[in-house]
């Protein structure tokens, strides 16, 4: 990202109130995030709760329309690919690292709730897709969220784990998916 030259800056004060918002709202219009940003910090009746149940059902719709799809279970890996973009561009929106924690496991509850059956066939890149993903969660919370917000975590990654591990082909994975989140003391 630019960094703002001198320049830069004179000439922005230089501008008037009506050619700020001008190009603030030209800014806005052709950038999303930005825009979503903005109307998070600027507007007060945007709260973090209202920017999570947006994100949560954006993340709902992206696994709804990979059923759609014929090969399911390559639509539900692309989906739960768009599904952790969307819990980061939350997290990049909001500057909330919990959020986005959240928003993952939100996800994989999705996962295991809805989509299990799938763990079972032929193709095992939903499983793997989803397996590492709870992998990367635990390593997130201790590494990005602060101490007393561990405990709060540890039955719903526990939970998902296990559920994760009663699968044949938790055994057959590339990587090692831990058993149990494990608080350091």
């Amino acid at each position: 990202m630019p960094v703002p030259s001198p320049d830069f800056k004179k000439a922005l004060k230089r501008l008037s109130e009506n050619e700020k918002e001008a190009l603030l709202l030209r800014a806005v219009r052709r950038d999303a995030e930005l825009y979503e940003t903005f109307r998070y910090e600027l507007v007060a009746d945007v709260t973090l709760a209202q920017i999570q149940e947006e994100a949560a059902d954006r993340i709902h719709e992206l696994f709804n329309l990979a059923v759609s799809g014929r090969l399911l279970n390559r639509s539900l890996v692309k989906a739960l690919r768009a599904s952790v973009q969307e819990a980061a561009r939350a997290r990049r929106i909001t500057k909330n690292k919990q959020l986005e924690v959240d928003l993952l496991l939100y996800i994989l509850r999705q996962c295991i709730d809805n989509y299990s059956g799938q763990f079972d066939s032929v193709y095992d890149g939903f499983f793997n897709a989803t397996a590492r993903l709870a992998a990367r969660v635990p390593a997130m919370v201790l590494k990005t969220l602060h101490e007393d917000l561990w405990v709060e975590y540890k039955s719903e990654i526990d939970d998902i784990l296990n559920s994760l591990h009663q699968r044949s082909k938790s055994r057959n994975l590339k990587f090692e998916l831990i058993r149990s989140f494990e608080i350091p003391q």
